[in-house]
């Protein structure tokens, strides 16, 4: 019986994939890490800093903005709540839906959380120049909108 000629495997590292996800993970374990000194989770991080931009948002809009379930959403929500760093109050207009908003505590907290994400990202991405930040920026973005991702990255 003649053998077949071995295939050729490509290494994991000649991968970009590998590379994105190498750096990735590095970057956002860090800030994950800085977020739990703050007791917020990401997932937290990614709706306080949806919600500091769109006062009184509905559960729909929220959802939409991070690409989450109803349920997920909402559990998050309830935690920033039990933190004190949101609440849901009754919307002026319709007597059934909750609007969602931060508290004064949660308006205070997202430009400290801010400040560490930029601080995360100076520290990874700090060696770069504006033009190759701008152009690796633009290159990310532009695969976002090939592969017409829309999850937002929460975990």
């Amino acid at each position: 019986m003649k053998k077949s000629p071995p295939l050729t495997v490509s290494p994991l590292d000649a991968h970009l994939g590998f590379w994105l996800r190498f750096v990735s993970n590095q970057v956002s374990a860090r800030f994950e890490k800085q977020l739990e000194q703050h007791d917020i989770t990401l997932s937290e991080w990614v709706a306080l800093r949806t919600l500091y931009e769109r006062a009184h948002t509905t559960h729909a809009e929220l959802i939409t903005a991070l690409g989450m379930t109803k349920g997920a959403a909402s559990k998050v929500v309830t935690k920033l709540q039990g933190k004190g760093l949101a609440e849901r109050p009754l919307a002026e207009d319709r007597a059934r839906e909750q609007r969602l908003l931060l508290t004064v505590a949660g308006n205070s907290l997202v430009p400290k959380l801010a400040a560490l994400a930029d601080e995360n990202d100076q520290l990874f991405f700090g060696h770069l120049s504006d033009a190759q930040r701008a152009e690796m920026m633009s290159l990310m973005q532009d695969i976002v909108l090939r592969q017409n991702l829309t999850q937002v990255p929460i975990n």
